[in-house]
């Protein structure tokens, strides 16, 4: 298993520290592994830095590597409460951002962190002086709500022309978090003129964890594929995966590569849960009852509310091919994909390591 964020061809500037938001989030673990072992000094916003069991994997980073790593306490709904931790940080990358599915509040458990903390971090920078660039973790959540939003761009191919305009407090509102907090961003970003906004908008991560103990809705899944759940067959909706190393070096690629601006589509393939669960047959096809067959498209409409899944979602989206144009990805920030088949077999391998499946 790769353990390393490869940040070959990047100019990483040692010489002022960066601020890493979310900073023991599944996708902000390797995107701070990297900064360290870049020998940056790495201000890590966490909600608790007296957390062991949270921060372990970040301290055990930091001893491993040549940079630096201070810990500090924030809230994504708190006024100010990254002045800190951003002070003398030429360069933000915020993550924090909530990562579920099922909510009972989705105002209070969605929209209102991921856009209050936004407006917090950024509003934060803009009275930070020596802050010059932002770097946010948005998603291709933000460009596509489903297949409506899909229909209407130009060959059916999501790029970073793209906004999510179907999801909403009731449909689809992880996706209606994303959307309005990257709007957000733009918006403070486009009002002043002395840092640069730049986003990364990944597909769904998958990979291994630097965390021991994953929380990851990534993770979830990964369960669910080995638990037998999905072996009678899956709805086959569409699904754009990507490596989280992809996507950490993307955000690196993305602060310090001098020519980045704008949105970036990080994908590295298309897919379904289906087939995630066929790429892990060869290796643990003996061992655990992955998926191996679609269930027909008006079976899964029938008994989407007793999987907690709304009808009409399953009516737009299943059997409904996505396309991605990762171009920009590739050429303006250097992203190289490994295959998604890579991914799961490293991500299950580290779940069985880790005691979490057994066989």
């Amino acid at each position: 298993m790769d353990t390393q964020v490869d940040l070959d061809g990047i100019p990483v500037d040692r010489s002022t520290p960066v601020l890493v938001t979310g900073a023991t989030g599944y996708v902000a673990g390797w995107i701070v592994k990297g900064l360290l072992d870049a020998g940056v000094t790495v201000h890590a916003a966490v909600r608790d830095p007296h957390n062991t069991k949270k921060v372990q994997h970040l301290l055990d980073a930091a001893q491993a590597s040549t940079g630096t790593l201070r810990l500090f306490a924030s809230d994504l709904l708190r006024d100010g409460s990254y002045a800190e931790a951003m002070q003398g940080c030429r360069i933000v990358i915020h993550t924090a951002s909530p990562f579920v599915r099922s909510v009972r509040d989705p105002q209070r458990d969605l929209v209102d962190p991921a856009v209050q903390g936004t407006r917090n971090v950024l509003e934060t920078a803009n009275r930070v002086g020596s802050v010059e660039r932002v770097v946010l973790t948005s998603s291709i959540a933000a460009m596509i709500g489903d297949a409506q939003d899909v229909l209407r761009l130009p060959g059916r191919t999501v790029n970073e022309t793209a906004w999510n305009t179907t999801s909403s407090l009731t449909r689809e509102p992880y996706s209606y978090s994303k959307t309005l907090a990257e709007k957000e961003a733009w918006r403070i970003a486009e009002a002043q003129d002395r840092w640069r906004l730049v986003t990364v908008n990944p597909g769904f991560v998958i990979g291994p964890a630097l965390n021991s103990s994953p929380t990851s809705e990534s993770y979830t899944v990964a369960r669910q594929l080995a638990s037998g759940q999905l072996r009678f067959g899956a709805p086959r909706v569409a699904l754009a995966v990507v490596d989280v190393r992809e996507v950490a070096y993307a955000h690196v690629a993305a602060a310090f590569l001098p020519e980045a601006e704008g949105r970036h589509l990080v994908v590295a393939e298309a897919t379904d849960i289906v087939d995630l669960g066929r790429r892990l047959l060869p290796a643990y096809g003996a061992s655990y009852p992955l998926p191996r067959r679609g269930v027909p498209k008006a079976l899964a409409v029938a008994f989407a509310p007793a999987a907690g899944v709304e009808r009409g979602y399953l009516r737009r989206n299943v059997g409904f091919a996505l396309r991605s144009d990762t171009s920009k990805s590739r050429q303006k920030l250097g992203v190289r994909y490994r295959p998604a088949q890579e991914s799961m077999e490293d991500m299950f391998a580290q779940l069985i390591e880790s005691g979490t499946l057994e066989r």
